[in-house]
């Protein structure tokens, strides 16, 4: 048996996220129809994580098994790119990796980074790419708030309500917020994230910025560990997939 890495970029806009849903087109499955087709066997794919609908990835990282060799590796991946540019999704990289490299177990980090156009028009080229928010933000009071999130606590308030996480408690390495003429990025770090928990936090974050909440009221929120509390979630078409460190 032989396994590979691929590494993906896609853009989510049209995808119903990654995993495969019994409705619905999703990177995993357009991804893992297109390998099987062109090594004329049913293989499975295992992602780094779940993005959900309309969240987008630079380096979405992956792996699969086959019995058989690929001799020509450059070629495949020529051959599996001719197939998936047409439906967004590009494959960056492929490697022959050994058995014990899992896509989601040997993953150390993940970093994931959200960007909001705040500005009064609505973006045209970058629509589907970035949160629109036209009421001006104040960056160092983002700034402030986000420092109660670095370290380890319990992110309770920050998670779905549906999520299956067995345990609240997470470790933000660090959050990283900048700001380009009106391009906002918030980006992020830590081993692994709750469902919903980046895009629970920049929908937060954003009412600190625009003075809806003040530090206090956030800081109250977050150590409340009620996910009633929160703001409503920024949208998926922000938040992006950067990078999954081994």
């Amino acid at each position: 048996m032989y396994r590979y890495q691929i590494v993906l970029e896609y853009v989510g806009t049209n995808f119903k996220g990654w995993q495969i849903q019994k409705k619905g087109k999703t990177v995993q499955g357009t991804t893992q129809n297109i390998i099987s087709k062109l090594l004329t066997q049913k293989i499975k794919l295992h992602g780094s994580g779940r993005t959900d609908a309309q969240v987008h990835a630079l380096a979405q990282s992956a792996h699969f098994d086959t019995p058989n060799k690929i001799k020509n590796i450059k070629k495949f991946q020529s051959s599996l790119n001719y197939f998936l540019n047409k439906k967004y999704i590009s494959v960056i990289s492929l490697k022959k990796k050994n058995l014990n490299f899992h896509a989601r177990h040997s993953a150390k980090k993940r970093i994931y980074r959200y960007l909001i156009f705040n500005r009064e028009s609505l973006p045209s080229i970058n629509r589907e790419r970035g949160w629109h928010v036209k009421k001006k933000l104040d960056l160092k009071l983002i700034k402030k708030a986000s420092i109660f999130l670095k370290g380890t606590h319990d992110f309770s308030s920050f998670r779905a309500s549906n999520c299956t996480a067995p345990s609240a408690i997470k470790t933000i390495d660090f959050i990283k917020i900048s700001k380009k003429i009106d391009e906002i990025q918030i980006q992020i770090q830590s081993k692994s994230f709750l469902k919903n928990q980046v895009r629970s936090i920049v929908g937060s974050l954003k009412y600190v910025g625009e003075k809806k909440w003040s530090l206090k009221k956030f800081e109250k929120v977050f150590k409340s560990k009620k996910r009633e509390l929160c703001a409503p979630p920024a949208p998926g078409n922000g938040l992006y997939l950067e990078k999954v460190i081994y």
